[in-house]
Formats: C-alpha cells, sequence, structure tokens
C-alpha cells in the first residue's frame, strides 16, 4: 500500500458546480482539511457536495464566509472511496478559493 499527502485547488471563477477532486480507483482518501478563503471583501457563501454516481449528498449548504476571511470547513477527517467525487459552488464569481489537504491510501 502506497500512501501520499496530497492537496487541491480550486478558484470559483463562476457559480457553476466545480469538482475539486475525484477519489482514483483502488483508492481511499482522507480529506483531512478544507480552507475557503473570501478574498474580494464581500461576503459570500459556498455549497459543498460529495458525488457518487447519479447520488449527490450535501456536505455543507450555502455556508457563509465572511469578508476577507478563511474558514476550515471539516472538524473531523472525510474519508472519500474510489469515485467519489467533492464538489462545490460560490453564489458569486471570482470571490472564493478552495484548497483540500488529504492522503490517498492505494
Amino acid at each position: 500500500m502506497a500512501n501520499v499527502y496530497k492537496n487541491s485547488k480550486l478558484d470559483l471563477t463562476t457559480t457553476n458546480v466545480t469538482t475539486l477532486y475525484t477519489c482514483p480507483a483502488a483508492t481511499t482518501a482522507v480529506i483531512k482539511s478544507i480552507l475557503v478563503s473570501e478574498d474580494t471583501g464581500n461576503a459570500d457563501t459556498i455549497t459543498a457536495t460529495l458525488t457518487l454516481a447519479s447520488a449527490v449528498f450535501s456536505l455543507f449548504k450555502v455556508k457563509a464566509v465572511g469578508a476577507n476571511t478563511t474558514i476550515e470547513l471539516l472538524t473531523q477527517p472525510l474519508v472519500m472511496n474510489e469515485a467519489e467525487i467533492l464538489k462545490f459552488n460560490a453564489a458569486t464569481a471570482n470571490r472564493l478559493h478552495v484548497v483540500a489537504s488529504y492522503l490517498e491510501i492505494s
């Protein structure tokens, strides 16, 4: 088994649902941290989902992010299985950045 620490970054330039991370085949991922940063001086909201095939599970629904602040979404690690997808969308384009830190176990 190989353990690899990684991170993925996302600049939410639209209000469309956007994929941050897809767990690879034959892999389990332990998401340790999801940071969301607002960089324009305007408060906003973010929505996060975990998707598998056509099933969509809400992780955070319209979570507030204050102007010029960074929030940590997780209080405990999130385990993702093969083919699960972590997606985000912002209420307003070009305000929020997302960084996830995780361990892939394959």
